[in-house]
């Protein structure tokens, strides 16, 4: 199989991994004596809430609102699917999460609530307290997308601006609650998918204002005084673990980064390479990360070690980009062109980096590819990538060579995915 087959194959062989459509039936619950409302938000929504129509008994009363990104909506029958802004959240989303927030409250003891929960959620499902408007959110959230803040980070300012997030939809009704999770972040923990709607949340206001100082963002002066507020106990703070609320509240992660990346692993050992997963929880500056798997990549290629080639270097997670330029791409075209730059045409090493929801940042691409030729090949088109990777101009770069990966929406999420082949 030659190097580009091989890196597209390993990449859909982590999406299969986590498809909704496979992975949501073996953990639905029996019917409950009541009703069953489904909900939930994220990129994975629209293929979770088809999941669940298509295994539930026919006779059982299921109804729902299900929000996901646009363009990434499934056709469904008795469960709504709504779709939303992301990343930067919108109206939709937010008349989507107040009527799911009333659904929540209006059942009992005997009823269900089903909760979808994949990455992404924390744009779609927007509720912001009264006091702070869509519009001075969307300002915040731009601001946090261009500052390089860790989603951990950004989810901690979002739980505490928000009547829907945080473990607040569990705290909002009497029924049982389950939900079910497809994991985006590095950890794993589902207080951080989706912003955790149905966990209890560790962090507090003290933490989300240190966070805005922390990345120099300034935000609108109705969530300055919200969060001086709840600074002084004048607003709630989000439920806390010991909540008798959560005694009845189950969240089972059902898809990780970790198994689509041992599902890529297991596709490269059968074309005959050895796979070395090197982790599902690599954070940083893309561009920085990618300087360290140049070096590996270096000392397999010349040394034979840690590893002897042919090896495909595997790994998930989730990098970030500060903003400096004003070119487009991603995290992954980003990681790639960086890594380009480093490896300057060192023969024999290939690479793919696309991100598991189909949408490397805001562009159309899942993300690219890079070759030993990559550099030549832009040379000849008159690019220099450094000049390219100094204007976060990622998507430009691999655009303009025909090596942009380009999926459509994949309809799950579980972060990113990168492989380096060392032949």
């Amino acid at each position: 199989m030659n190097p580009r087959d091989l890196l597209l194959g390993s990449f859909r062989a982590a999406l299969a991994a986590a498809d909704p459509l496979q992975i949501v039936p073996p953990h639905l619950p029996k019917p409950p004596r009541g009703r069953t409302v489904v909900v939930g938000a994220g990129k994975a929504g629209g293929a979770m809430a088809a999941a669940v129509e298509a295994h539930w008994p026919a006779g059982a009363p299921l109804e729902g609102v299900v929000i996901t990104r646009y363009g990434h909506g499934l056709p469904t029958k008795r469960i709504r699917v709504v779709e939303a802004g992301h990343p930067v959240p919108d109206e939709s989303g937010e008349a989507a999460a107040r009527e799911i927030l009333a659904l929540a409250r209006s059942l009992g003891p005997d009823d269900l609530l089903l909760a979808l929960v994949s990455g992404g959620g924390s744009s779609l499902l927007s509720l912001p307290v009264p006091s702070v408007s869509m519009a001075d959110l969307k300002d915040l959230t731009k601001q946090l997308l261009a500052s390089g803040a860790p989603i951990q980070d950004m989810n901690t300012v979002r739980k505490h601006l928000s009547v829907i997030q945080g473990g607040r939809l569990a705290l909002a009704t009497r029924a049982p609650v389950l939900a079910l999770v497809i994991s985006d972040v590095t950890g794993d923990d589902p207080t951080h998918i989706a912003s955790g709607p149905c966990t209890p949340d560790p962090t507090t206001y003290r933490d989300t204002l240190d966070i805005l100082e922390r990345f120099g963002v300034k935000p609108a002066a109705s969530i300055s005084n919200h969060l001086a507020r709840g600074l002084r106990g004048e607003e709630p703070e989000t439920p806390k673990t010991g909540d008798p609320a959560f005694a009845r509240v189950e969240n089972r992660v059902i898809a990780t980064a970790h198994q689509s990346l041992m599902a890529a692993a297991a596709f490269v050992k059968a074309n005959g390479v050895a796979p070395a997963v090197l982790g599902d929880s690599v954070t940083g500056e893309s561009r920085e990360v990618a300087k360290v798997y140049a070096a590996l990549a270096r000392q397999v290629r010349r040394h034979a070690e840690p590893f002897e080639p042919p090896v495909a270097l595997i790994s998930g997670g989730e990098t970030t980009v500060t903003m400096r330029g004003k070119g487009r791409g991603g995290r992954c075209s980003e990681f790639l062109l960086s890594l380009a730059v480093d490896l300057d045409g060192l023969a024999n090493v290939h690479a793919l980096a696309a991100d598991t929801d189909g949408i490397d940042g805001s562009e159309d691409n899942a993300g690219a590819l890079l070759a030993p030729d990559s550099l030549a090949r832009a040379a000849a088109l008159g690019l220099v990538a450094k000049k390219r990777l100094d204007d976060n101009d990622g998507y430009g770069f691999f655009s303009a060579l025909g090596d942009l990966v380009v999926t459509g929406p994949t309809r799950t999420n579980v972060n990113d995915f990168r492989i380096v082949l060392v032949q």
